[in-house]
């Protein structure tokens, strides 16, 4: 089992970056594939990007791809998300979440509480 804990969200202007972490308990963090999902308020929960378990392989929404980047330092058993050129539209709750690289969020077994990404005009 893995408890996951994100951080680093934030109220931005538009084309500002963030990084989000996200923080897991349990000591086989590094066996788990990872992923980020985000939800905008009325709209269904959306895939955002995803890591194998050594960082080799990454799988990316195409409304990201380009922006954002992820990885994952097993020896801090720390996934991150780097946002670049933020826009309006990627305002949202952020999750992170464990055991899979898909992007089907019911592949996934283990969830975040979210952190709150807002991007102003």
């Amino acid at each position: 089992q893995v408890q996951l804990v994100e951080s680093g969200g934030g109220l931005v202007q538009a084309g500002d970056s963030l990084r989000l972490s996200c923080a897991a308990s349990g000591r086989t963090f590094s066996t788990y594939a990872m992923g980020w999902f985000r939800q905008a308020p009325g709209k269904e929960r959306e895939f955002v990007a995803a890591i194998n378990w050594s960082g080799s392989s990454t799988n990316y929404a195409d409304s990201v791809k380009g922006r954002f980047t992820i990885s994952r330092d097993n020896a801090k058993n720390t996934v991150y998300l780097q946002m670049n050129s933020l826009k309006p539209e990627d305002t949202a709750v952020y999750y992170c979440a464990a055991d899979s690289i898909s992007s089907d969020s019911w592949r996934y077994a283990y969830w975040g509480q979210g952190t709150q990404v807002t991007v102003s005009s």
